[in-house]
């Protein structure tokens, strides 16, 4: 008995390492072994926009053993990056840093997967998107286009603006010509601010030249770093439009297809990583940068209720004449507003408030 005990293992054994010598020799590993190019929205060096997009790939290097070799290459390096959408679709380039608020002009409904006015913080957001059907709807979505996205990145609340004078009341909005991001440039729109979409390294400039009068654009911690107090003077929060934001790799799903079940794991264990990461260190990261702005002369301020109610209503609209427009929206919007309204009972019960 002892003597077939030990022949089993040492049979057990013996096969275990000719698999592994198959799994390593140097025509499977060339088989296996990926390696693609990555645009990106994002500067690598930009605070957690960026850094979260570069953390992603050393760690899906390491993690895959030197099999997953991503190359990111920075904004308008490989392509413009407005062209990620369609350049990733026709395999152009395999894999894009972004957010689907972005693709707002491909499908109005992928904005929904990025951030929402008046929407939840990061754990309830992504209760919906894991466990709520709306992953499964942004799959759906950009299966259409030829593409499959990875939530890869979250991070916390943003502010909700820079100004260069203090604003009073909704009507000191009117008029303003504002960098604003996704849905909620919808929102501003209807009120009366005249909205662009400027990426982030042409913001300042944009300010100092004065085309446009005020900007939002993210955290503290990464406002600070590209300068606008020095234009500026008054910052404004709750980020109304953005409680929460999710980041994408945005992959050509021809590609994403070929890959392994295990390199696909290593993926989606990355950037679960990434998820936890980025949201941790944009917690930590933001008081400190609010009283370095403090000490550099800007005067921070938090909108009365009085305008966040008519920007709430202006949102209400919006969202009725998507609903009303985009049948796609519509099934997102429902599928989104429904989880809300069921997990308001534990919300209410569970949290303060």
């Amino acid at each position: 008995m002892k003597f077939r005990y030990v022949l089993r293992s040492s049979m057990a054994v013996a096969m275990a390492g000719a698999l592994l010598v198959s799994l390593n020799s140097p025509g499977n590993a060339e088989e296996k072994r990926v390696k693609w190019k990555m645009a990106s929205w994002f500067s690598s060096s930009l605070t957690q926009l960026g850094t979260l997009g570069k953390r992603f790939v050393d760690n899906l290097d390491l993690i895959s053993g030197g099999n997953i070799k991503i190359k990111y290459f920075e904004p308008n390096a490989l392509i413009p990056a407005k062209e990620c959408f369609d350049s990733v679709a026709a395999g152009a380039v395999d894999a894009c840093w972004s957010t689907t608020g972005y693709w707002y002009g491909k499908e109005p409904a992928l904005a929904m997967f990025t951030a929402v006015p008046f929407g939840p913080s990061a754990g309830e957001y992504m209760a919906w998107m894991y466990f709520g059907g709306g992953q499964e709807l942004m799959d759906e979505i950009y299966a259409k286009h030829g593409l499959k996205s990875l939530v890869c990145g979250v991070i916390a609340p943003e502010a909700s603006g820079w100004f260069r004078e203090e604003i009073k009341s909704i009507d000191d909005l009117k008029g303003l010509k504002m960098r604003f991001y996704g849905l909620g440039a919808k929102v501003m729109e209807k009120i009366g601010v005249s909205t662009q979409l400027i990426a982030g390294g042409d913001i300042f400039p944009a300010l100092e030249r004065g085309s446009i009068d005020a900007t939002e654009f993210s955290m503290p911690a990464i406002d600070l770093k590209l300068g606008f107090y020095q234009i500026a003077k008054h910052y404004y929060f709750p980020g109304w439009h953005q409680q929460a934001t999710f980041f994408e790799v945005l992959v050509n799903k021809g590609k994403w297809d070929a890959l392994s079940d295990i390199q696909r794991a290593q993926f989606d264990v990355v950037c679960g990583d990434n998820v936890r990461y980025g949201l941790a260190e944009g917690e930590a990261i933001q008081f400190g940068a609010l009283e370095e702005l403090q000490s550099k002369g800007v005067t921070i301020h938090r909108w009365p209720p009085e305008v966040l109610a008519t920007l709430e209503g202006a949102w209400d609209e919006v969202v009725a004449e998507h609903v009303a427009d985009d049948p796609t929206f519509k099934k997102v919007w429902d599928s989104y507003a429904n989880f809300r309204a069921r997990y308001k009972l534990w919300k209410d019960l569970g949290y303060l408030h």
